[in-house]
């Protein structure tokens, strides 16, 4: 054997090594939770999944998820869709910034969210002290209910309608249109027999994400839902293991598995409604139409600009107020204006510093090795046969389509004992977190670099190939730096998502090893709400600088590795 056939054979080999140990990170938590919730049927009604299923706070809990979640899905369809239409298919101004705004939400943490809204209403809101419009001592917080819940829900998931409907409305052929315009065609005909029809596969697929996205939210419904006593099936998960420990996790187990079910079947019934709705389209895409608003720009952009105050720019407002003032319910004035919010978490909270120390590493450390799989990765999938590399792919993004929760029960299940041969143990460690981080953002580092490679010209590394370079000098000097722009992105994109991140570590941390997200949710829920608001404004100012930085990286990337830029 030649010395270049067996650097290629070791190359093969251990790429294929690599590709067997990541699907088997993705599916053996899976896997675990299943045989944990299936264990002992043969008992009857002493096995945990026929104990979860008679048990009338699971189907609470459930009508209470399928509710939130159907109000939410319905919410932000309604501002997805206005979004979607108005900045993809009209001449309004400013589309690059309204873009950005509207997209803050999704990015910003879910338990963010939630305590800005309880900042902007309720008696005892800073904001509506100052304004002399706070309702009296003792009214209601009006976001302690199914409808709150649902409102944010459906805020915090319309980016993900406004990134589905637009992708399809981007590729709708100029042709159609304009065929129709020549035949005399007005543009409220041109909406409706045209561009509602065929953009329907987007509507539907914005749809089901937003429905799977709110059924697997932890944030809005454990800060708006447990002081209410209203739960849904994350929260009852979240309190039943608070409550008991591990002792219930084989109930906890199948209670997950009921979501995951859940979740599955939305993304199923979402593939074959799209596969219903799909239309062969021939023509040019990938431009905006550009239909002229007319005498109605000014009033559109208004009103565009009025539902961006009303869902980011006020509850923000509202956080920075709460977090200069001394306590809840004390007005903003010159006399009550202080940073000793500021200056406690800081300069004087120990919990502060380990929480971002503990967030910086668990996000950082799974984006740069996230980043070093990923190119290996993508490059050993292009060269699977179709099958297997849509098998394989499907299987890499199953802890990312589970809800969090879901993930987190099934990681405990498998590192709850020390791993075998090295007598290891990760439960209760943040390894254990490092772990599911990895597990759950894998597919969105790995699907930038998998999109730049499919653009890259084979003829590139033919050539290299040719002139006697072997598969590894190929990787590192042809394809690395063509690449490297969208693998930078991608593990942005991970740290972006994961350094807030809560859903997953809420049941994963332990005494000293909060991160960011658990550390605003426990002060929130310890009664430090002006503490919780200053935390979660540094959280916002880092998230924002973020995503501005990986605008400015827009033009080198393939399209659409940034989801906010066209």
């Amino acid at each position: 054997m030649t010395p270049s056939l067996n650097v290629g054979s070791q190359h093969r080999w251990l790429l294929t090594l690599l590709t067997l140990l990541v699907v088997l990170l993705s599916l053996a938590p899976s896997l675990r939770l299943l045989m944990e919730a299936l264990s002992d049927l043969g008992q009857g009604s002493s096995a945990p999944l026929w104990k979860v299923l008679n048990a009338a706070s699971t189907w609470r809990a459930l009508w209470h998820s399928l509710y939130t979640s159907g109000l939410g899905m319905l919410i932000a369809l309604v501002l997805g869709s206005l979004f979607a239409f108005v900045i993809t298919l009209t001449d309004i101004r400013g589309k690059a910034w309204l873009v950005f705004c509207f997209m803050l939400p999704m990015m910003i943490p879910p338990q963010v969210t939630a305590l800005s809204w309880l900042q902007l209403f309720g008696p005892a809101s800073p904001l509506l002290k100052s304004l002399g419009m706070a309702p009296p001592l003792g009214s209601p917080q009006p976001l302690y209910s199914a409808e709150g819940i649902a409102l944010l829900l459906g805020i915090q998931s319309a980016p993900l309608v406004f990134l589905a409907l637009r992708t399809s409305l981007m590729s709708l052929p100029r042709e159609l249109v304009e065929a129709a315009r020549i035949s005399g065609a007005r543009q409220g005909q041109v909406w409706g027999h045209i561009i509602l029809p065929v953009t329907r596969h987007g509507l539907i697929a914005g749809a089901a994400m937003a429905f799977i996205s709110s059924l697997g939210n932890f944030g809005i419904p454990a800060m708006l839902g447990i002081p209410a006593g209203y739960y849904v099936l994350p929260t009852l998960i979240y309190q039943r293991m608070a409550n008991f420990g591990t002792g219930v996790l084989a109930e906890m187990a199948a209670l997950s598995l009921l979501i995951g079910v859940l979740a599955l079947a939305g993304v199923a019934l979402q593939q074959y409604w799209m596969n219903r709705s799909r239309f062969g389209l021939g023509g040019h895409g990938g431009r905006a139409h550009d239909f002229s608003l007319g005498r109605w720009r000014t009033g559109v952009t208004t009103l565009l600009v009025m539902v961006l105050l009303l869902i980011l720019v006020a509850p923000l407002l509202a956080l920075v107020v709460s977090s200069l003032v001394p306590a809840m319910g004390v007005p903003l004035s010159l006399d009550t204006i202080t940073l000793n919010a500021y200056h406690e978490v800081i300069g004087r909270q120990g919990a502060t510093w380990r929480a971002v120390r503990n967030s910086v590493w668990l996000a950082g450390g799974a984006a740069l090795v996230l980043m070093l799989c990923s190119l290996p990765l993508a490059y050993r999938l292009q060269r699977l046969p179709p099958r297997l590399q849509q098998l394989t792919l499907s299987v890499i993004e199953l802890p990312y389509a589970l809800p969090g929760v879901v993930l987190a029960i099934a990681c405990i299940l498998l590192f709850v004992r020390p791993l075998p041969l090295i007598n290891l143990a990760l439960y209760g460690t943040l390894g254990l977190i490092f772990v599911a981080y990895l597990a759950r953002f894998l597919v969105v580092c790995l699907k930038p670099v998998s999109a730049s490679l499919a653009q890259l010209d084979p003829s590139l590394e033919e050539a290299a190939q040719l002139a006697g370079a072997g598969p590894w000098r190929r990787l590192a000097t042809i394809v690395m730096p063509l690449i490297a722009p969208s693998l930078f992105a991608g593990g942005l994109l991970v740290f972006l998502l994961a350094v807030n991140e809560l859903t997953v570590s809420a049941l994963l941390w332990s005494a000293g090893n909060e991160t960011l997200g658990v550390l605003i949710f426990n002060l929130d829920e310890g009664g430090e709400s002006v503490l919780a608001s200053a935390v979660a404004v540094l959280v916002v100012a880092m998230v924002a600088t973020l995503m501005l930085l990986l605008s400015l990286m827009a033009p080198r990337l393939p399209k659409g590795v940034v989801p906010w830029q066209g």
